[in-house]
């Protein structure tokens, strides 16, 4: 999973090799944490936020075939 979001994303931004991305597990489900170079936040986000909720309903979907719930959260 997280080999799939980070070739997403990577793919998105103009500076690639300052994406960031880890896994937090917990009871309720993953947290899949991005960090990126600040000119990029606003590639992974996009227009009235249509990438961001893209990429988290591609994870949503991906989670629901391992039976778990996966988000997305954007760090800063």
């Amino acid at each position: 999973m997280k080999e799939f979001i980070t070739y997403l994303i990577q793919n998105l931004v103009d500076q690639p090799e300052s994406v960031d991305i880890q896994l937090v597990e917990s009871d309720q489900g993953t947290m899949i944490e991005v960090r990126a170079f600040s000119g990029d936040v606003a590639k992974i986000i996009g227009k009235q936020g249509r990438t961001i909720k893209a990429l988290r309903t591609i994870a949503m979907i991906v989670g629901a075939r391992f039976g778990r719930r996966v988000r997305i959260e954007l760090i800063q």
